[in-house]
């Protein structure tokens, strides 16, 4: 898990609201990239286009931005650990030259059914598990009820339904098509440029 280091001159508690966050899950919503698929390095990832300027954007408006997601091929042992925590650096690298400030990423490599041998365990990381969701409301005061989870599954969405987090579908990668569970979207947008977009609308209407 990578968290963003805490500055020393961050405003003393109790002197501005507490954040809201937006919890991105990284397969299928920032990245067309299959997370079933081994992926070693950042030139195996795909990022439809606008989709990390989209980050950049609700960066700038003020979101604390949060990538989630669980990794299949890292518990399945496609992929090793070593090599999913240097791909995770380089995520997060390559996000923050382009304006992208991740406070803290949320993937599990673990899985209870179908990881391999010390892969196959449970994890309040993993979706639709809520972990992540109440770790950065715990760690980073992050206000549940005013944050959005983005999300192409109906798996990351539940996650966030079961926390108190508004949901957007977006129609990209598994576009809500897996069915695991009965989930409504407050909205649902072509990809993640459009539902940052609406967000931003949204927050603008709520506060002119």
């Amino acid at each position: 898990m990578y968290q963003r280091d805490s500055s020393p001159f961050a405003p003393l508690p109790g002197t501005r609201p507490a954040p809201r966050g937006l919890f991105v899950h990284l397969w299928g919503t920032l990245a067309a990239t299959n997370g079933d698929e081994p992926v070693r390095s950042l030139a195996d990832v795909e990022f439809p286009l606008g989709a990390v300027n989209a980050l950049f954007r609700a960066s700038r408006a003020g979101w604390c931005i949060y990538l989630l997601g669980n990794q299949p091929a890292v518990a399945r042992g496609k992929v090793t650990p070593e090599d999913w925590t240097s791909f995770e650096s380089d995520l997060i690298g390559h996000l923050g030259e382009q304006g992208v400030r991740v406070t803290r990423s949320y993937f599990c490599i673990d899985d209870p059914v179908h990881g391999v041998k010390g892969r196959q365990k449970d994890s309040v990381f993993h979706l639709p598990n809520t972990g992540a969701f109440y770790h950065a409301a715990h760690t980073d005061n992050v206000e549940l009820r005013r944050s959005w989870v983005l999300g192409d599954t109906t798996e990351v969405l539940a996650a966030g339904w079961r926390a108190g987090v508004r949901m957007v579908g977006v129609k990209t990668g598994a576009s809500l098509g897996d069915s695991s569970f009965e989930v409504t979207p407050d909205f649902v947008a072509a990809d993640l440029r459009e539902a940052v977009s609406e967000l931003l609308q949204l927050e603008g209407a709520l506060h002119p």
